[in-house]
């Protein structure tokens, strides 16, 4: 890995749940220690950077991003000594550590809130969003939370209601109150001062709201399927133009580079969702004053079409400008890809070759745990739930649990995650299969495929540096190329289970991929690709 100050640029960043990762103590949760255990095995990957989820002192009413100490680690993840070392080792290793900052809200348990909720004249009365109700005691108006029905609670002491974009118990903080901007900023100095390389900015477009709280419209438009829309949410039903995605954010985003700046190397990406992401993407991270990178909700979702991930990429690349993006396929929020792409043909190759195409993109890159594994849905009962966003969806949406549930080590009962005979979230039986001890000695395994290509990708600056350009496309094909200091490589992609023709007047030299690779050849100028391979060549110029 580069030690420069962008090292950022084009980097695999790889996102640990740490209460799912590795359980050092054997009481069923993840900790810190347990991802140390195990950072041999991240910086054998071939990543360069591991994000971690929340670890602050918490209720875990929203498991970590509800924080009521930022400056502190949850007695169950571990101490502060236990993450010193976890930076210790992982610099040891050559990988950043990245660290996720929820800063649009707090817990109700937070001391500022604790204080706040109090009276409207303590020193904290104005670092919440708090409003009179209506007339006739209703909400203050029609914004709507991300969990469902109204985003206001009542709070019966100071009579007034608070806003939460999220559950009741994590209340937005005020960034209007420059009080509150400092303070915030001053604790993500704390962890800087600790030795972390960046940050991964929860909901980093919710920070700011209307000040004169007007009501959002509705959508013209609702279509099921599109980014973020869930038809069992009324959340999916509102323009969200005064709730979040404020102007005003972007004030807060170059005081934060400020200080990021101050830390040379450090970095930022942030989580953007909304129904205008990719032009909010471009402008948080263009002019080098903002953020450092941005993702979207964009390829999150069901739509796993080769169109689709054109027209997401052309989409972005028109308005970037010298901003630079990050994609995810996966994370913790969503289902699976190896199922939400996979569906009922969900294979070890189909996870190879949606890989590939990540891996290839213009960007940088965040690889959830184990999608290196090609780890499908895990299917839980409603009695196994512990998410409140599944619970109160159930069953037309099943939650976030599906996809946290514990890495599988080894393929035994409790998969080599704990010794606990109770691990807080079950182990899948079909994960077990596919633990890392299995796929270990099979060089045909995803988790082998993801390695080779990584280290392949580390080989050619064309898919770290390089623009990109698209050919063709179709619903299970795309066809593009990324282009660096004078050197072009041509890379073809068949996400179908049929053969794919691609003429092609290029002259083109083939690269020989990993074994582990499904590879498409070439026939005079003819392009073939075989079901679910890939086709990686020099073009001759």
């Amino acid at each position: 890995m580069t030690n420069n100050q962008e090292w950022w640029r084009g980097a695999i960043i790889y996102q640990v749940y740490p209460r799912s990762f590795f359980d050092s103590n054997n009481d069923g949760i993840g900790d810190l220690p347990g991802v140390t255990a195990k950072m041999d095995y991240i910086a054998s990957l071939g990543v360069d950077a591991i994000w971690l989820s929340p670890f602050f002192t918490s209720p875990m009413k929203d498991f970590g991003y509800d924080v009521s100490d930022y400056c502190d680690i949850d007695p169950i993840f571990g101490t502060l000594a236990d993450f010193d070392e976890l930076i210790q080792s992982a610099h040891q290793c050559g990988l950043k550590v990245m660290i996720d900052q929820v800063l649009n809200h707090s817990s109700d348990q937070h001391p500022w809130f604790i204080e706040s909720r109090q009276s409207h004249d303590n020193d904290k009365a104005n670092w919440y969003v708090w409003a009179d109700a209506q007339p006739d005691g209703t909400v203050p108006n029609n914004w709507l939370s991300v969990f469902g029905g109204p985003a206001w609670h009542w709070d019966s002491r100071r009579k007034q209601y608070y806003l939460h974009n999220f559950l009741d118990s994590q209340p937005d903080l005020n960034f209007h109150n420059p009080k509150v901007v400092d303070a915030l900023l001053d604790t993500v100095e704390f962890w800087l001062k600790k030795g972390v390389d960046g940050f991964r900015l929860d909901t980093a477009n919710y920070y700011y709201h209307d000040e004169k709280l007007r009501n959002n419209p509705p959508k013209e438009k609702v279509v099921e399927g599109s980014i973020g829309v869930r038809l069992d949410n009324p959340y999916a039903y509102q323009l969200h133009l005064y709730d979040k995605s404020r102007p005003e954010n972007i004030t807060f985003l170059k005081r934060l580079r400020s200080l990021l700046d101050q830390y040379p190397g450090s970095t930022t990406v942030g989580e953007v969702g909304c129904d205008f992401s990719l032009d909010t993407m471009a402008a948080y991270t263009q002019g080098k004053d903002k953020l450092h990178m941005c993702y979207s909700f964009d390829l999150l979702t069901h739509d796993a079409s080769m169109t689709h991930i054109r027209t997401t990429m052309e989409t972005i690349e028109a308005g970037l400008g010298d901003g630079w993006p990050c994609w995810a396929i996966g994370n913790h929020d969503v289902e699976r890809v190896a199922t939400r792409w996979g569906g009922n043909h969900a294979s070890a190759a189909k996870s190879k070759v949606y890989m590939v195409m990540q891996l290839s993109l213009r960007g940088s890159v965040c690889l959830y745990q184990g999608e290196e594994l090609g780890l499908p849905e895990a299917e839980l009962e409603f009695e196994q739930l512990v998410d409140p966003f599944g619970i109160n969806f159930w069953p037309e949406f099943k939650g976030r649990d599906g996809c946290r549930t514990p890495m599988p080590w080894e393929n035994n009962k409790q998969g080599g995650f704990s010794k606990s005979n109770e691990t807080w979230l079950p182990i899948a039986d079909s994960h077990k299969l596919l633990a890392v001890s299995e796929q270990e000695g099979n060089r045909s395994s995803v988790l082998h495929a993801y390695r080779d290509f990584l280290h392949v990708r580390r080989a050619h600056p064309e898919l770290i540096h390089g623009d990109i350009e698209f050919i063709y496309d179709d619903e299970t094909t795309l066809v593009f190329t990324r282009n660096h200091q004078g050197k072009q490589l041509f890379i073809a992609l068949n996400t179908s289970e049929q053969d794919k023709i691609i003429p092609t007047e290029l002259t083109l030299s083939e690269l020989t991929l990993p074994e582990a690779i499904i590879c498409g050849y070439l026939d005079n100028r003819t392009v073939v690709l075989p079901p679910f391979s890939v086709f990686f060549a020099r073009i001759v110029l």
